[in-house]
């Protein structure tokens, strides 16, 4: 008989490898978390850019400019080839800027006539104006010569008016601006104003008309 040995023999071909703990860096853990963090860090971001842009917006909030018609005149009118009529008016109008942080461009503006809501003159172009910080500008358009086609009530209102010696009128502006605040210049913005005015008229008069409840006011809108 073999004697029993106290010790007992492994058989290292059947001993099961030890698996080593290996962390999953792709686990659904890991990601919930990073997504959590991606999203905490683009809140915090998005809120402090809003803040900024707040606090930039109440510290150059940019206010509209004003428009004032002063004087007007007339040096033609003629209606008496219908359907055509023609007209040339000049206006003293002051362009007023009330910002004290931010300058205005004005790309491109044009100026036209209207009576009993239809054209009279037609557009002109006027050049590029730039308004400085807290500044007023005046300009002087010259605005009609041009024969336009207008309806008879047009023509017969022209008349009535020159009989009365009050005529009522809008000069239109319109075009594009932009604000500047520093080095930063906004997008273009439609501007649109309209100036009513009522103005002294007699038949055969050239030259500098009387505006009733002069200066005159105009309705700016952005």
């Amino acid at each position: 008989m073999q004697e029993e040995n106290g010790c007992q023999h492994h058989n290292p071909t059947t001993q099961k490898p030890i698996k080593p703990n290996i962390v999953n860096c792709h686990s659904p853990s890991n990601s919930s978390n990073s997504r959590r963090s991606f999203c905490a860090c683009l809140t915090i971001f998005l809120l402090l850019a809003g803040i900024t842009l707040l606090v930039l917006w109440l510290v150059y909030r940019p206010y509209k400019p004003s428009f004032t018609v002063v004087s007007a005149a007339i040096y033609d009118l003629n209606a008496t080839a219908p359907p055509l009529m023609s007209i040339t008016m000049q206006f003293n109008v002051l362009v007023r800027n009330p910002n004290r942080r931010v300058s205005i461009y004005y790309d491109k503006l044009s100026a036209f006539v209207s009576y009993r809501n239809q054209a009279i003159t037609e557009q002109l172009l006027l050049p590029p104006l730039y308004l400085q910080k807290h500044s007023t500008v005046a300009m002087s358009p010259v605005v009609g010569c041009s024969p336009v086609p207008v309806s008879m009530e047009v023509l017969n209102g022209l008349v009535m008016d020159q009989t009365y010696g009050v005529m009522g009128l809008k000069l239109i502006l319109q075009g594009r601006l932009r604000w500047k605040a520093g080095a930063i210049k906004t997008a273009h913005y439609g501007i649109y104003v309209k100036c009513d005015l009522l103005m002294g008229l007699k038949k055969g008069f050239v030259g500098q008309v009387p505006l009733l409840g002069a200066p005159a006011r105009c309705n700016v809108d952005i």
